[in-house]
């Protein structure tokens, strides 16, 4: 397999990924150690790609006008710590050591606010298209490097759909947790 892009993390840095700061996040609680990624999935306007509107949104710079879709979503703010596009470019939002506001009320093994330990992973994507291989290389290279530099993490990978099964359905049925797992398996 070729080597990472993604080489570690340096002070809650990935090393490798473009960096593109978010106001959207606050500090964790104290004393709290990321153990758990949540994958997601986010398009905007929904099922179209590409024209850095997510990147807009996560800085607070979207033109609510640009796009009917876009007025349901006025004033909302919220991140992720990283974003995979299409192309599997991987943006990071968030640093590692703070709270990125990506998974809203949620709970993982009994464990409530999952943004207190959690990263989150945006998938440039919808519930109703297929993933691209780029994604699926880059999501493994990054997971790879994350279980590495905070090893509570483990096998505590959990989609947003798993954390808030009320709310969210994404990433949605066209992301391929087998050939995912899989993957990272293989991934040395």
């Amino acid at each position: 397999m070729s080597q990472s892009r993604f080489t570690q993390v340096q002070d809650g840095i990935l090393l490798g990924a473009t960096q593109i700061a978010s106001p959207n996040f606050n500090v964790r609680p104290p004393d709290t150690d990321i153990q758990l990624i949540v994958i997601h999935n986010i398009s905007l306007p929904p099922s179209q790609f590409g024209g850095g509107y997510i990147q807009q949104f996560f800085q607070n710079q979207l033109d609510w006008s640009v796009h009917p879709y876009f007025q349901t979503i006025e004033g909302m703010q919220v991140s992720a710590h990283l974003l995979i596009l299409r192309t599997g470019e991987v943006i990071q939002f968030v640093n590692f050591q703070d709270r990125s506001w990506h998974a809203g009320r949620s709970s993982y093994l009994a464990q409530k606010e999952c943004n207190d330990y959690s990263i989150g992973i945006e998938l440039e994507g919808s519930d109703d298209l297929p993933f691209e291989p780029e994604q699926y290389q880059a999501l493994v290279e990054v997971v790879h490097t994350l279980r590495q530099a905070y090893p509570k993490i483990q096998r505590h990978i959990a989609g947003h759909s798993d954390i808030a099964p009320q709310r969210k359905t994404d990433p949605g049925p066209y992301f391929d947790w087998q050939l995912f797992r899989n993957m990272l398996a293989k991934y040395k």
